[in-house]
């Protein structure tokens, strides 16, 4: 799992900085939806730090708001995957 994770994330950033590249150069862009899909599958953090250092969608509240949100829901459902229903983070 920590593969993917580590994979997802590299794409997620690396697709934010091809698009702002593209953009900026009047090429073809990667679709919106598939910027969104690589945050919802995992990506959401490579995604954001993407955004963030090429200063990229920070201005469309379905990527300023919604991949911060993802970050914080694929944070609470990996910590729920780690530590089980019965568990709990404060021991």
């Amino acid at each position: 799992m920590i593969y993917y994770l580590i994979l997802i994330n590299i794409a997620g950033f690396i697709s934010m900085l091809i698009d702002k590249y593209r953009s900026t150069h009047h090429l073809w862009r990667i679709s919106e939806k598939t910027l969104l899909l690589l945050a919802v599958l995992g990506g959401s953090i490579g995604s954001y730090i993407g955004m963030q250092m090429a200063h990229h969608k920070v201005s469309k509240k379905k990527f300023s708001v919604g991949i911060p949100l993802m970050i914080i829901l694929q944070i609470l459902i990996l910590t729920y995957l780690l530590l089980g229903p019965n568990k709990s983070i404060m021991g």
